[in-house]
């Protein structure tokens, strides 16, 4: 018998999964990819439509809601342990990715911490004590690269996204060894709408290298059998990351060097 705490994997077919913001991009491909993986899935999302044509394509639930809301949340999660008999894995992946830097205004602020930070903690707070009591249960946060490394031209996302990967190595820190596997994926350019809205500076970083949302939904989808912490669907991500906690001044450096030469290329 495996003890709680050990790594150990997840068997995705007949695990009951929710997924946060899966009615387009990341989430729809891991709502998408998890079913067609053997799951019974609750898709999530704050446009019902959304959440209800992901729900039908993939033969899961819909259950609507503001990921952010704590009521929301405590009813999406109360769903699901009604359709799914137990949620085994908790996808947190909404998220908004709001431009700017000292110009951003108090609601985009306000707004980046409730979605990309406080949702994650609403969350644990529902899940927690039952995986506790049972001695497992599995939440990936969906972070992002920006929340290793930094992202020019949005500082709401990229502050927040460096606090929701803290809370996910928190509670991975905190509870692993009580069975509670947390693992943080942390894509780079990924083509959705999000990256199809972007700013200028943001679609010139991430383009060149974009992925598929299906191929982050992939590498979710290995990374599931190894319970690693860092799910990264850019591997070079793990090795600027090295280098930035190895010389932090030189990362600075060339990072604002990036930015020195987008704004020259701005202004002619």
């Amino acid at each position: 018998m495996t003890a709680p705490g050990t790594p150990r994997g997840l068997t995705v077919a007949g695990a009951g999964v929710v997924v946060t913001g899966a009615g387009s991009g990341i989430g729809a491909a891991l709502a998408a990819r998890l079913a067609a993986d053997g799951a019974r899935v609750v898709v999530n999302d704050l446009d019902p439509a959304a959440a209800r044509a992901v729900a039908a394509r993939i033969g899961g639930y819909a259950c609507p809601g503001d990921a952010a809301d704590p009521v929301a949340v405590a009813e999406l999660v109360g769903f699901a342990r009604d359709r799914l008999g137990a949620i085994d894995l908790f996808c947190a992946n909404a998220g908004v990715a709001l431009a700017g830097g000292l110009d951003a205004p108090d609601e985009a602020w306000a707004r980046s911490w409730r979605v990309n930070v406080l949702a994650h903690v609403i969350a644990a707070r529902e899940l927690l004590p039952h995986w506790l009591a049972v001695g497992r249960g599995r939440l990936l946060v969906t972070v992002s690269a920006a929340g290793l490394l930094t992202l020019l031209g949005k500082a709401p996302y990229t502050v927040t996204k460096h606090a929701a990967l803290g809370f996910a190595e928190w509670l991975r820190a905190s509870y692993a060894h009580r069975g509670i596997t947390v693992q943080a994926l942390c894509p780079q350019g990924v083509r959705t709408p999000m990256l199809a809205a972007a700013d200028e500076l943001s679609a010139t970083l991430l383009e060149a290298t974009a992925v598929s949302a299906d191929a982050v939904a992939e590498c979710v989808s290995a990374a599931l059998a190894d319970d690693r912490f860092l799910v990264l669907p850019h591997p070079e991500v793990a090795t600027w990351y090295a280098h930035r906690a190895a010389d932090p001044d030189r990362w600075l450096a060339a990072m604002n060097r990036t930015q020195r030469d987008a704004e020259r290329h701005r202004h002619g």
